[in-house]
């Protein structure tokens, strides 16, 4: 028998899912939490092999509480459930150590078939959220790629803008006039496809150029 706790701060919804859950093979609802806060106390107390954890949550957040159960009990899996298909909301619950990933609007095959899957020791990730991640991954690929690989004055220079260097004061320090700092300038904004020189050190940091 597996044991399952629902963390969701809508009571119907929970109660939709404890309704669904309650005809599926091998399961067992072991309790509810509206929160992530409660999601932690309940697990420190109770024997729980799932969490079915929401991500946005009250007092603590999914991600949160999925970080705190990941380190102090490493033999519990989370799985996040949400209607939220932005990339970022997936990312960090994948990045905070849930296993698994699936949408509300998820069937009950689907559902039980993460349960089952985060039980056997597996990680799962819906048909849906699969496809978001890569459609994700392909357009930061498109917007982050370097067009061609830095030269290395590009990097002496890439290394000054970030700290904040004025463009007669990178001149000075790497021996080189104002106007060929000017061009390297405007071969790193195009580059790493920004638009401003904010933007310019957000993308390097993004892409590990800078550190």
């Amino acid at each position: 028998m597996i044991n399952v706790l629902i963390a969701d701060d809508h009571q119907m919804f929970i109660d939709g899912l404890k309704a669904l859950l309650k005809d599926l093979p091998g399961i067992n609802v072991v309790g509810q939490a509206c929160n992530g806060k409660e999601a932690v106390l309940h697990c420190k107390d109770n024997p729980v092999d799932i969490v079915i954890m929401d991500v946005n949550m009250p007092e603590m957040d999914g991600v949160e509480a999925t970080k705190e159960l990941s380190r102090t009990n490493k033999n519990l899996k989370i799985l996040g459930l949400s209607m939220h298909r932005d990339r970022h909301f997936i990312s960090d619950m994948l990045k905070s150590g849930a296993s698994g990933y699936i949408l509300k609007n998820t069937g009950k095959k689907d559902l039980l078939n993460a349960i089952q899957t985060l039980y056997s020791g597996d990680s799962y990730v819906s048909e849906e959220v699969s496809k978001i991640l890569l459609n994700s991954f392909l357009k930061d690929s498109a917007k982050y790629e370097v067009n061609e690989r830095l030269s290395g004055r590009e990097s002496e220079v890439l290394e000054c803008i970030a700290i904040g260097l004025t463009t007669l004061e990178i001149g000075d320090k790497l021996f080189i006039s104002k106007n060929t700092v000017e061009t390297h300038r405007k071969n790193l904004l195009y580059k790493l496809k920004a638009k401003n020189t904010a933007e310019l050190v957000n993308n390097a940091y993004k892409r590990g150029l800078i550190s």
